[in-house]
C-alpha cells in the first residue's frame, strides 16, 4: 500500500498537481494589489486586487513565460477564483 501511495504522490509532483493548500497573500506593496487574474499571464484580464493577508486556497500551479502562476480561490470566497503570481504566496 505504502508503495502504490508514494507512486500517486510522486506521479502528481512530476505532473503538477498539487493538493490544496491554505496561503496568504505577501508582499504586494503597502499602496499595491496582487492582481487575480482569469488566466495564468500578464495577458489575462484581471478580476480583483487583493492586499496583504487575504486568505486564499491554493490548487494547482502552472509555468508561464518563466513565471510560476497558481490558480487559487478566495478562503472566504470560493465562488471568486483565477490565478496570481506564485512569488506573493506565502503558507498561512
Amino acid at each position: 500500500m505504502r508503495t502504490h501511495f508514494a507512486a500517486l504522490l510522486a506521479f502528481m509532483v512530476a505532473t503538477g498537481c498539487a493538493i490544496a493548500s491554505d496561503v496568504v497573500v505577501k508582499g504586494a506593496g503597502p499602496d499595491d494589489l496582487l492582481k487575480l487574474r482569469e488566466g495564468p499571464g500578464l495577458s489575462h484580464k484581471i478580476i480583483i486586487g487583493l492586499p496583504n493577508g487575504t486568505r486564499l486556497t491554493r490548487q494547482n500551479c502552472v509555468t508561464n513565460d518563466s513565471n510560476l502562476w497558481c490558480r487559487v480561490s478566495l478562503a472566504d470566497r470560493p465562488g471568486i477564483s483565477g490565478y496570481v503570481w506564485a512569488d506573493y504566496l506565502a503558507p498561512r
